[in-house]
C-alpha cells in the first residue's frame, strides 16, 4: 500500500486516469437492468482512491468543468431558445415547475435537517441527478471567502451528497415513468405509443446498437421499358412529376448511360433507374414496365448527406406540410431518411414538426442535394473543424459572466465560471444554428469536451472528497439517503399532476416524456423508450430536457446563496 501511495502521490495524474478508467468499468456493471453509469462510478472510485490523500491542482478541475458545461450549453442552445415560444409553452412550464419544485424540496430539507451549503448542493446534485451542480455549487462556495478548511469540507460534502443520493436519484425516475405513473393512471405505455404514432401517421421501434431496420423506405430499382409503356416519349421531369415521390436517376440505352437533360425522352427498350419512396416505386411498374436486374456497367452514385436546419421559414412546420408546399421540380431526387434533435433520433412521421438546429439526413444524387441544401441550412462534413476563434471568445465571455455578483431578494448570488460558460455555450450554440459560418464546434468534438470534461472533473472531485467522505457519511448517511428519496420523488409526482390537470398535457406518452425530460433523466428516458417501443417520446423529452439542463445547473449557486449554514471543521 505504501508503494502504491508513493506512486500515485508523486504522479497525481496517474491516479486521475486510473480513477476514470476504473470508474467507467464499474459504471458499466449491471444489476438486473440498472446500470450505475460512468460518471457516478468515477465519483465512487475517486472517493476510494482519495483515501490515499492524493493532491491534484484545483485549476485542472476548473478548466475541465468549464469545457464540459460550455459543450452542454452549445449542444442545447438551438433547442433551448426554440423552446421559448408559445407553441411549447406548456412543456416549457412543466420543465420549469419540475426544476422549481426540486429546488424547494432541497431548500426545505436543508433548513429542516440543518444541512450545510455543501451537503444541500450535493443533495440536489444526487437527488435531481444533475452532475453539473457539483461544479456550479463548488465554484460558488469557493467565492464565499470562507476559511480554506471550511471551503474544502463543504466542497467535499457536495460530492458525498451526490454519491449517497445519486443511485435512487437515477432509479426513481425509471420507476416513475415506466411503472408507478402508468399504474395509477391505468395506462398501457406500449398501446398509447402506438396510438400516438398512428396519430402522427407512422412510428418506428428503437433498435439496439448494431441492429438496423432491413426494411427501407427509400430504394433504387431498375425497370425495362416495354413497347407499350405509357412513359414512352415522356421526359424524365414529366415522369418525376407523375410519380411524385420517385425520380429518374439514370437511363441505360444500347449499352450506354445517356446524359439527362431537358430534351431527353424515354424510348422503348430503355433501362431506367428509379430512386424513391417504396410506395411510389410500386406504381412505376404500370408506368414503365417490368422490374429487371441492373445491367452490367450501370454505376449509380448517390450520397447520404446531413444538413443542419437553419432556414427559419421551415422551422415549426410539419414534414408533410413542407413536402406538399414544395413543387416536384424542387424536391425531385431528394429524400429525407432521418431527423435527429440534440443527438437523438426522432420518429420520421408526416406530422413531425422540424425545429431550427435539427439534423436532417437526406439521400439523393450530389447534384440534387446541392440544389436544395442552400434552402435548408448547411452541410455537416467530416472535414468540419472547430472554430477556435469563436470557441476562445465563448469561453472568455463565459468566465467573465461568471465573475459577476448580484443580489436577489437580499440573497447574494454568483453563478461562477460554470454557470457563465453554460450561458455562453447556449448563446454560441444558438449563434451557430442561425449563422452557420461562425462558431463551428463539430458534434464529435463537443461530445468529447462534454464527456471527457465531466469525467476529469468528477474524478478530481471524488479524489479530493476522499478523506472527508467517510466522516460525512457517518454523520448524515441514512438521513441523507431518505432526503434524497424525497427530493427525487416529490417533484415528479407534483409536476406530473400539475402538468396533467393544469397544463393539460393529457397524452400519456407526452406526459411521461415531460417527467423524464424535466428531470434531465436519461436512464428514465431510455426506460420509457423501451416501454413505448417507438420514438414517439423523443419530441417532448428534448424540449423539457434542454430547459431542465439549464435551470438545474443554475440551482447550484442559488442553493449556496440561500442556505447560510457553513460546515464546522
Amino acid at each position: 500500500m505504501t508503494v502504491l501511495h508513493d506512486l500515485l502521490a508523486s504522479q497525481p495524474l496517474l491516479a486521475l486516469f486510473f480513477t476514470i478508467a476504473l470508474g467507467y468499468f464499474v459504471g458499466k456493471l449491471k444489476v438486473g437492468t440498472f446500470v450505475l453509469g460512468g460518471i457516478a462510478g468515477t465519483l465512487l472510485v475517486g472517493v476510494v482512491i482519495g483515501q490515499l490523500d492524493i493532491q491534484i491542482a484545483g485549476g485542472i478541475k476548473s478548466i475541465f468543468f468549464a469545457l464540459f458545461i460550455y459543450a452542454v450549453g452549445f449542444q442545447g442552445g438551438p433547442q433551448f431558445f426554440h423552446a421559448l415560444n408559445l407553441r411549447s409553452l406548456n412543456q416549457l412550464t412543466s420543465a420549469f415547475v419540475m426544476c422549481l419544485v426540486g429546488l424547494i424540496c432541497v431548500l426545505g430539507a436543508a433548513w429542516m435537517f440543518g444541512l450545510d451549503r455543501g451537503m444541500a448542493a450535493g443533495l440536489a446534485a444526487g437527488g435531481l441527478t444533475q452532475s453539473a451542480i457539483l461544479g456550479t455549487a463548488g465554484d460558488a462556495i469557493a467565492k464565499l471567502g470562507l476559511a480554506p478548511d471550511v471551503t474544502k469540507i463543504m466542497q467535499s460534502n457536495i460530492a458525498v451528497g451526490y454519491a449517497v443520493c445519486y443511485i435512487f436519484g437515477s432509479l426513481g425516475p425509471i420507476l416513475m415513468v415506466s411503472w408507478f405513473l402508468p399504474l395509477i393512471m391505468k395506462w398501457n405505455v406500449r398501446q398509447e405509443a402506438i396510438k400516438l404514432a398512428k396519430t402522427m401517421s407512422g412510428g418506428h421501434a428503437e433498435l439496439d446498437p448494431g441492429e438496423f431496420n432491413a426494411v427501407r423506405a427509400i430504394d433504387t430499382r431498375i425497370y425495362l421499358m416495354g413497347p407499350d409503356s405509357p412513359a414512352i416519349g415522356k421526359t424524365p421531369a414529366a415522369l418525376d412529376e407523375q410519380l411524385s415521390d420517385a425520380a429518374v436517376e439514370a437511363i441505360f440505352r444500347e449499352g450506354e448511360i445517356i446524359t439527362l437533360d431537358a430534351d431527353t425522352t424515354l424510348h422503348a427498350g430503355d433501362t431506367v433507374a428509379l430512386t424513391g419512396n417504396i410506395a411510389g416505386l410500386e406504381t412505376a411498374v404500370g408506368v414503365l414496365g417490368r422490374e429487371v436486374v441492373a445491367p452490367d456497367g450501370l454505376l449509380l452514385v448517390l450520397e447520404r448527406r446531413e444538413i443542419i436546419l437553419t432556414n427559419r421559414t421551415l422551422s415549426g412546420r410539419a414534414i408533410s406540410d413542407i413536402h406538399d408546399s414544395v413543387n416536384v421540380a424542387t424536391r425531385r431526387g431528394v429524400f429525407l431518411t432521418a431527423v435527429k434533435r440534440m443527438g437523438r433520433d426522432l420518429p420520421l412521421l408526416p406530422k413531425l414538426e422540424l425545429k431550427s438546429g435539427d439534423e436532417l439526413h437526406f439521400t439523393g444524387s450530389p447534384a440534387d442535394l446541392d440544389r436544395v441544401q442552400s434552402r435548408i441550412g448547411y452541410k455537416i462534413t467530416a472535414a468540419e473543424v472547430t472554430d477556435f476563434i469563436f470557441f476562445g471568445i465563448g469561453m472568455m465571455i463565459g468566465i467573465l459572466i461568471g465573475m459577476a455578483h448580484f443580489t436577489i431578494w437580499g440573497v447574494p448570488i454568483t453563478i461562477g465560471s460554470g454557470g457563465g460558460c453554460l450561458l455562453s455555450g447556449l448563446l454560441f450554440g444558438w449563434l451557430r444554428s442561425v449563422h452557420p459560418r461562425f462558431a463551428a464546434l463539430p458534434f464529435g468534438a463537443s461530445n468529447f469536451l462534454r464527456d471527457f470534461g465531466l469525467a476529469v472533473f468528477v474524478g478530481i472531485v471524488g479524489i479530493a472528497a476522499g478523506p472527508q467522505a467517510l466522516v460525512a457519511i457517518q454523520q448524515y448517511g441514512l438521513t441523507l439517503l431518505l432526503l434524497g428519496v424525497a427530493v427525487t420523488l416529490i417533484p415528479q409526482i407534483v409536476t406530473f399532476f400539475f402538468s396533467y390537470y393544469v397544463l393539460r398535457i393529457r397524452n400519456p406518452i407526452e406526459a411521461l416524456a415531460c417527467v423524464a425530460g424535466g428531470r434531465s433523466a436519461n436512464p428514465a428516458f431510455a426506460a420509457l423508450l423501451q416501454k413505448a417501443g417507438n420514438a414517439t417520446p423523443v419530441v417532448s423529452f428534448t424540449v423539457t430536457y434542454a430547459v431542465a439542463n439549464v435551470f438545474l445547473t443554475l440551482w447550484g449557486p442559488i442553493i449556496v446563496g440561500v442556505i447560510t449554514k457553513n460546515a464546522t471543521p
